[in-house]
């Protein structure tokens, strides 16, 4: 029999094993996986490995922060991300103060479809003026928003007893909770006595947050939700401390997860000391962490005591940073990680030895599919779809602006000299990307009713 497309020679990698194996394509699903197999095209994969598309369950594209708003549209951060390996994303939708969720759906999506390259879906967020709004969570999720996020930082942050009706109201309807943990009060009262001493540079940023504090509001969100009887994952983990929340709940049978971002397994908070715009430029939410951090978040990730890890995606320019240099705490918060994630955890973990094979696929395409319900998504298998990536471990590469497809200008981690890199991405049966070279047009990518 021939298929419509073949990648032989290959080594497959799943969640659990690798073995030598020819991928079958028909239209857009896996028809077949083994050995000997031919098809009307065929793509040569010998010495490279064969994954399923990697899937970011968190990113912020085209996203209003304050005056601005993210760096990277729907366009351009999806096509980085198909260079890079990722043939799913989760981003985010807000309501305005007088529309419903279903509205707010609708007018994400009129931005969005016609403009991704890779599929997506939606977190719906949940912000104290949603609260009255809670109703409306069983249409929200019926219109494809089957996880929620809850903030305990920022404007959108919600009180604790606003997070017990939250939870509540996701749990009712099946869905996920996905939260950013930090202590609110904490951070304000940091910030603003730093700023009354003229401690105002962007040091002082992961000074004001301290990890203790996250990893206090991480267990606090987890008791409320073993409360309630929720699952809750809980999003970009910068410390050991917050890590450990996790592995003690999960260990008394809570279903809880966890997730860290390359900004925190690459990088240290001495980016912060750097001066002038460059110093501004790392600044994220949470922040940076010291070295020991860095060392215990690999060592959670090798334990699985956090399942995946994902990029926080949110850019700006640099002049964008720069309007904040007068006061760290004004500073557009996110960095740019889209396209580097897959092959920087290859890069990083199982070219040190410190994660399988296996593990990479797990934390970067299988746990995170299954988290956000993407049933067909994740794995390489006979029915499923045909998400596959095609990485050469033997293709060094160093990370730089001119590397990437990204648009901020700049990347915190220029000069990571990488091992490998994605020759060949494929979703639904179509090769997107090839050689660091977009093949296919703006709206390619279809909205995931997760």
């Amino acid at each position: 029999m021939k298929y419509d497309l073949v990648i032989k020679n290959g080594k497959a990698v799943t969640a659990v094993t690798t073995f030598p194996a020819d991928i079958a394509i028909n239209g857009e699903t896996i028809a077949a996986v083994g050995l000997g197999l031919h098809g009307r095209r065929e793509i040569d994969a010998a010495g490279k490995l064969v994954l399923p598309g990697a899937v970011d369950m968190h990113v912020h594209l085209q996203m209003p922060i304050g005056r601005f708003v993210s760096t990277d549209d729907f366009y351009s951060g999806t096509a980085a991300a198909a260079c890079g390996g990722t043939t799913s994303i989760i981003d985010f939708v807000e309501t305005a103060p007088e529309e419903t969720m279903v509205a707010a759906i609708a007018a994400r999506r009129a931005l969005a479809d016609p403009r991704v390259v890779v599929d997506y879906g939606l977190h719906m967020t949940i912000t104290p003026g949603d609260i009255p709004k809670l109703d409306q969570v069983p249409a929200a999720f019926a219109a494809g928003c089957t996880s929620f996020k809850l903030y305990m930082a920022y404007g959108h942050r919600l009180n604790d007893g606003q997070l017990l009706q939250a939870l509540t109201a996701v749990h009712a309807v099946g869905g996920l909770p996905v939260v950013h943990a930090e202590n609110w009060d904490v951070i304000q009262a940091l910030v603003a006595e730093n700023v009354a001493h003229g401690r105002t540079t962007p040091h002082w940023h992961p000074r004001s947050r301290p990890a203790l504090f996250e990893a206090e509001a991480t267990g606090r969100v987890i008791d409320i939700a073993a409360f309630v009887g929720t699952p809750v994952h809980i999003f970009h983990v910068s410390c050991g401390a917050a890590a450990a929340r996790i592995a003690t709940a999960r260990a008394r049978g809570l279903p809880v997860t966890g997730e860290t971002c390359p900004q925190y397994l690459f990088l240290t908070q001495d980016v912060y000391d750097r001066p002038g715009i460059a110093g501004a430029l790392p600044v994220c939410s949470p922040p940076i962490r010291e070295e020991f951090e860095q060392a215990a978040l690999w060592t959670a990730v090798q334990r699985g005591d956090l399942q995946v890890i994902t990029t926080d995606h949110c850019p700006f320019t640099a002049a964008e940073k720069a309007t904040g240099l007068a006061n760290y705490s004004q500073i557009p918060g996110g960095v740019p990680s889209i396209e580097m994630r897959l092959a920087a955890v290859y890069g990083g973990g199982v070219a040190r030895g410190l994660l399988t094979l296996p593990q990479w696929v797990d934390l970067c395409c299988t746990t995170p599919a299954r988290l956000m319900g993407l049933a067909r998504k994740g794995h390489i298998a006979p029915s499923y779809d045909a998400d596959v990536v095609i990485f050469d471990p033997e293709a060094p590469w160093t990370v730089t602006p001119q590397t990437l497809h990204e648009t901020a200008g700049w990347t915190p981690y220029e000069g990571l000299a990488l091992p490998g890199r994605v020759q060949t991405t494929i979703i639904r049966g179509q090769v997107v990307a090839a050689d660091g070279e977009l093949q296919v047009g703006a709206g390619y990518g279809r909205y995931l009713r997760t």
